[in-house]
């Protein structure tokens, strides 16, 4: 399939050149960056031609959010990626503000992608209505061609009094012979909902039902809507934006929730039964999933949010993705655990088993900036317990376990930010003792509790000679501690 387009050729051969400048090795290993310039939002994480690949909202310009592009990669383990050309610019008058966020699916041999078209127009007044339209791209997972009728889905299915401007992400999938979309949108009420539309042909659409309503519970604005089976369970994701804090649960600003109930495919209708936290770091917003060939949920996220950009202005890049994590239900909520495919990077290994804990400490051999951690207390007369990351005499970022609380804190505010940005996030445990899982990739620390129950996200840009870590235990603990090396050689 030959690109014609000048404007996408232009601009794939701006990011050709400008990764030739980008020193590799000061990125992550083994977890999504920017080629160059500026990421946000995964788009398109979807299985085609037995591959898996991720498009993402892409400036490639400047490390500074701008009109969005699709960047594109794929992978066939989750954790070495290969960088493939621009999939779309925004070229056209219904998508010239930019080619928004949206999902994929492989059809009869071709790749799908929908997504939303934002376009601005001048008023005779000379003020200016932006409209969000759904659009379609169709390829074979290296060039795409956006279909002659675009856009499909415009602000005249809308229901009266929703609006036009906000009216985007949509999730496709196929049941049958029919295609689906779940669109995001904002209600009469100036909070959040999400359309169900339905087609035979990808070219028209009509509106099945608006599947569930926010009513201002959570936040305002619902963002990167996802939809998808799960056992014998439903699961919507969402992405609320301008929410307000409820104990240990949700935070100010944007986030995740995760809501499980039953669909009623007959009359288009979803029965909420729980809602969730899919994570509780400082950066984790717009997650996305797949189903793998082997029936595994899996999800990933940009690991960033709006209001916490703490990236290094003297960076070529800015923005990464979590690592790709298996998601399951267990008692009734969900459960993430990493992606099975890293530990065979596992390099290094190093065992402390019922080993004694006390006072400050660093142990020979658990140290790193690209490594995978497991630490359990299995008994101990303690008050708490703390992980140093990233360390130095200067530098490091804390994970602390208050046992009389039962409150772990992730901190931040030593690893070296130079920004008065939030660093400092709590969550309540369920559990006598601790169980960590820590996967720590330069710039990043992903902590895993209790098996899963529990995650939380977030960058820790300090300079990459800070490599220690350092234990911190007021009382006396007997732990167990599995740590390997994660060694990866990413694609240029």
């Amino acid at each position: 399939m030959a690109i014609s387009n000048s404007i996408l050729h232009e601009v794939r051969l701006f990011e050709e050149k400008g990764k030739t400048d980008v020193n590799k090795y000061l990125k992550p290993s083994f977890h999504i960056t920017a080629p160059i310039g500026w990421i946000n939002d995964p788009n398109g994480f979807s299985l085609y031609k037995d591959e898996y690949h991720l498009f993402f909202q892409y400036h490639p310009f400047d490390i500074q959010w701008g009109p969005m592009h699709w960047g594109h990669m794929k992978t066939k383990d989750f954790i070495t990626w290969q960088h493939l050309p621009i999939a779309l610019a925004p070229d056209q008058s219904y998508d010239k503000a930019g080619c928004f966020s949206g999902t994929a699916i492989e059809d009869g041999g071709k790749h799908i992608l929908m997504y939303t078209g934002t376009a601005e127009e001048i008023q005779p007044d000379q003020s200016t209505i932006i409209k969000q339209m759904q659009c379609i791209a169709i390829g074979n997972g290296l060039d795409y061609c956006k279909l002659d009728n675009n856009p499909v889905i415009d602000e005249t299915l809308l229901p009266d009094g929703c609006s036009m401007e906000d009216f985007r992400d949509p999730k496709i999938w196929k049941e049958e012979e029919a295609f689906y979309a779940l669109i995001a949108n904002r209600s009469e009420d100036g909070s959040g909902q999400l359309i169900l539309y339905q087609s035979l042909n990808l070219k028209e659409w009509k509106m099945c039902s608006i599947l569930i309503k926010n009513n201002n519970e959570y936040g305002k604005m619902w963002e990167c809507p996802d939809f998808f089976k799960l056992d014998d369970k439903y699961v919507i994701i969402v992405s609320p934006q301008e929410m307000q804090a409820k104990e240990y649960e949700i935070h100010n600003g944007n986030g995740s929730l995760y809501f499980i109930g039953d669909y009623d495919k007959n009359e288009y209708s979803f029965k909420r039964e729980l809602t969730g936290v899919l994570d509780y770091g400082l950066d984790y917003y717009a997650p996305q999933t797949v189903e793998t060939k082997d029936g595994r949920r899996v999800v990933i996220a940009w690991m960033q949010t709006w209001d916490n950009n703490i990236n290094p202005n003297y960076f070529s890049w800015s923005g990464m993705m979590t690592l790709p994590r298996e998601i399951t239900i267990l008692d009734g909520k969900i459960y993430q655990k990493p992606i099975k495919e890293i530990e065979n990077y596992r390099h290094n290994p190093k065992q402390y088993s019922n080993y004694e804990l006390s006072g400050q400490l660093s142990l020979p051999e658990i140290s790193g900036r690209e490594i995978d951690m497991e630490f359990e207390v299995i008994s101990g007369n303690y008050q708490s317990v703390e992980i140093r990351l990233a360390a130095n005499n200067e530098f490091h970022t804390s994970i602390i376990y208050n046992n009389t609380t039962n409150i772990l804190t992730f901190d931040r505010k030593y690893s070296g930010l130079r920004k008065d940005v939030v660093c400092e996030r709590q969550i309540k445990i369920g559990y006598e003792n601790l169980k960590l899982r820590i996967i720590v990739d330069k710039y990043s620390a992903e902590v895993f509790v209790n098996d899963g129950e529990k995650v939380l996200s977030s960058l820790i840009y300090t300079t990459l000679e800070a490599q220690n870590i350092v234990f911190l235990v007021e009382g006396t603990i007997m732990v167990n501690i599995n740590k390997y090396d994660i060694i990866v050689e990413q694609d240029d």
